[in-house]
């Protein structure tokens, strides 16, 4: 909450640069979670972390509202989305909703001038991304996806690695996401349709986001996608979508990524895996829950047959970021990376930006797996992804 009662910290000039609005002491921002009862309460040690910002408001149609507005410390609870935009007193919303919502809800805050933040995927179709960025440029609110698994230990590792050049030049990048949530579709039925009841890749950024990171500067410029047929129904007789899908990408720059999402198949749990090769080293993340992430680097390993344990080199490569907050961290979900999900996303709002995973970095994630649904349609057949920004100097129309 700004002291002078004006909404946001920070706003947008006619030529587009951020300024300090004149105003008194900024205490909090004030945040609103819509779908608090669900994966917005996975978030409230996050919050009770941050000292820049506190959850005044909640929304959910799930009985349990109540229990989130006490957990969450929050001032007021809503049943009604629309309501809570237009009558709470907020800086910033966090849109924690089943995935059909999100582009949606957050058009809705973009044009109420209100900061975003995002669960994953951003939308899921096309028209609806093509939407949300527009309204994305328009609007003097920050967007952000909260794609945390761009903020695991290991990842981070891997991208400051990327980043020193001890890879050198990155050309190829494979993840996986391998989840059985037939049970879980069946409490939550949005995933039926949406996540389980389209071929193609429908749950994709997990992977892509730190893949991209790895692939710094470069986007997916084209795709196909394959299926494995269907095997599995569900308790009404009906098949889902095919089990694994697999889907190539050709990147700007040439290279290629690999990507398998598979949420039906009977198997244990193996949330997401990696690999990377570059022209002087390669990662290959554990695939069980014992295994050890490992590296090779021609600069650090002597021989070329030996892989080092990536945790060898936590000490010299971690962030700093997460060095100095892993206290803090340490009770937010996911292994702590919701926690930096939630401080990265403040901090931009408090600082005016960049987001660092904004519109288009959005886009980059979600519009290859959208392409996917339409690749896999055509027996595969390779498909350009458009480049979102293309949408905004008006190439992309």
């Amino acid at each position: 909450m700004i002291a002078n009662g004006q909404r946001g910290s920070l706003a947008l000039n006619p030529a587009g640069a951020y300024e300090e609005r004149r105003m008194a002491t900024l205490e909090k921002l004030n945040v609103g979670i819509v779908g608090s009862c669900s994966r917005g309460g996975s978030f409230q040690a996050s919050f009770a972390a941050c000292s820049e910002a506190r959850v005044h408001a909640v929304c959910d149609l799930d009985a349990g509202l109540p229990e989130a507005a006490r957990a969450f410390e929050a001032s007021e609870q809503y049943t009604d989305y629309q309501q809570m935009l237009s009558h709470s007193d907020l800086d910033a919303v966090v849109i924690a909703t089943p995935m059909p919502l999100h582009a949606a809800q957050s058009i809705m805050a973009l044009q109420e001038g209100l900061h975003v933040l995002s669960e994953v995927t951003a939308a899921v179709s096309v028209e609806e991304a093509r939407d949300l960025v527009l309204a994305a440029h328009a609007s003097d609110g920050i967007y952000m996806l909260a794609e945390n698994c761009n903020y695991f230990i290991t990842n981070m590792i891997v991208t400051q690695l990327v980043r020193r050049g001890l890879f050198g030049t990155t050309y190829f990048a494979d993840g996986e996401y391998l989840h059985n949530v037939k049970n879980l579709a069946e409490r939550t039925p949005w995933r039926r349709s949406v996540q389980l009841g389209i071929d193609g890749i429908t749950y994709g950024t997990h992977s892509l986001g730190p893949m991209l990171q790895w692939l710094p500067g470069d986007r997916v410029a084209s795709v196909c996608c394959a299926g494995s047929g269907h095997h599995y129904q569900d308790p009404r007789g009906d098949d889902y979508h095919q089990d694994t899908s697999l889907m190539l990408g050709k990147m700007v720059s040439g290279g290629l990524i690999k990507l398998r999402v598979d949420l039906v198949s009977l198997r244990p749990h193996l949330n997401c895996t990696y690999q990377l090769q570059g022209t002087r080293g390669c990662y290959e993340s554990a695939r069980t829950p014992t295994g050890q992430h490992r590296v090779w680097l021609s600069e650090r390993c002597d021989d070329p047959e030996a892989w080092m344990n990536l945790s060898d080199l936590q000490d010299e490569f971690l962030p700093q970021q997460w060095r100095q907050a892993m206290g803090l961290a340490r009770g937010a979900g996911h292994g702590g990376s919701d926690y930096f999900v939630i401080h990265d996303f403040i901090q931009a709002v408090i600082s005016g930006g960049p987001s660092p995973i904004g519109v288009h970095e959005a886009m980059d994630m979600t519009l290859p797996g959208l392409i996917s649904q339409q690749s896999i349609a055509v027996e595969g057949q390779w498909m350009e992804v458009p480049d979102s920004r293309d949408w905004v100097t008006g190439a992309g129309t």
